[in-house]
């Protein structure tokens, strides 16, 4: 009689995987099984459960060639362990694999948060508009958290360059765009060069998630309060501004095209106003430039929209939970015409 083959794990080498957790001493019980999770397809994200119940959460960069500095899970690795004893919420560590003996890239090994992720139009459905109301304001205020985060004292103040950081995205994504884009788009360009023109001035360096968004957040059932910040990969230093501008570009208004990652247009999440008033109300910051970022930030979802269509054509195994819906080209172009009219909206 033939043994019975363990199924492959895409992108893991599940018993040499399974000897660094254990080796880890925190207690699970073997042998561990590795399933595929979530709707990012950025890292590649899995659940690792023990025959005990216990469950904790594997990060690995996505298969295939990728963009110089792109999915960095050693570098997240770094961020999340500074900020661990802040305020932020996020979930512990317990690891970071870079040995070649066991995986070709940096494996990381977080704290499985029980809670509700509003990944779906049925969970969002399902709660009440005041549910819908508190989960909105409190990703507001949780943003403040963030940008109040010690840079010297958690020694992420080299995290990133200290230069302005309007300037640095727009070269950064300008890049990205050049460098694997899968089609001609005269706006990607025409909105670079009004953004490039209308930068405003930077008052304070803070860290900045970087992809701060509703699915990227788990929350408590009861209170609605976020328990944990997650995908921490695209983190650096800069214009706390921009974290707020990118919420709002993940918080579509009645009337525009659903994007992945969006927040469920629905009665009772707060309106784009309530957003800004709750996070200057809960960090005194002055928000009149967040226009700008609002702009750059669609324009930067839109770029990084088409940088996973790429990586899964490139390599179809970083596609994952591919919903029925509005096309790629669609939700790039939609992204880009929103940005153009909010751009005319503030007169950039």
């Amino acid at each position: 009689m033939s043994a019975t083959r363990e199924p492959e794990i895409i992108g893991l080498d599940g018993p040499k995987v399974q000897k660094w957790i254990d080796g880890l001493g925190i207690g699970a019980q073997l042998p561990l099984t590795f399933s595929r999770v979530g709707a990012g397809q950025s890292n590649l994200t899995f659940l690792v459960t023990d025959t005990d119940r216990g469950r904790w959460v594997l990060r690995r960069p996505p298969l295939g060639k990728l963009l110089a500095s792109a999915h960095d899970v050693a570098r997240e690795h770094r961020i999340l362990t500074s900020i661990e004893d802040s305020s932020v919420p996020t979930p512990a560590v317990y690891g970071l694999c870079t040995d070649p003996e066991v995986t070709d890239v940096p494996l990381m090994l977080v704290e499985y948060v029980d809670g509700r992720v509003i990944d779906d139009l049925a969970t969002a459905e399902a709660l009440t508009e005041d549910q819908r109301r508190r989960t909105g304001l409190s990703l507001a205020r949780t943003l403040g958290k963030v940008h109040e985060v010690d840079l010297e004292a958690t020694g992420l103040d080299t995290l990133a360059s200290h230069k302005p950081y309007a300037e640095r995205q727009l070269k950064r994504w300008r890049m990205q765009w050049e460098g694997s884009h899968s089609r001609d788009v005269p706006l990607v360009n025409e909105l670079a060069d009004r953004l490039a023109a209308a930068v405003p001035e930077q008052r304070e360096l803070a860290l900045v998630h970087g992809d701060f968004h509703l699915l990227n957040v788990i929350t408590d059932p009861t209170s609605c309060e976020v328990s944990a910040v997650l995908d921490w990969e695209l983190c650096t230093l800069g214009d706390p501004l921009a974290d707020v501008g990118g919420l709002l570009a993940y918080w579509p208004q009645q009337g525009d095209l659903p994007v992945p990652h969006a927040a469920p247009t629905l009665p009772g999440f707060p309106t784009h106003a309530q957003l800004v008033a709750e996070y200057a109300a809960a960090t005194g910051r002055d928000t009149s430039d967040v226009g700008f970022w609002h702009v750059l930030g669609l324009w930067k979802i839109a770029i990084i929209s088409d940088g996973v269509r790429r990586r899964a054509e490139d390599d179809p195994r970083n596609a994952y939970q591919v919903r029925s819906g509005p096309s790629r080209d669609e939700i790039i172009d939609a992204l880009l015409a929103r940005a153009a009219r909010e751009a005319d909206a503030i007169g950039l």
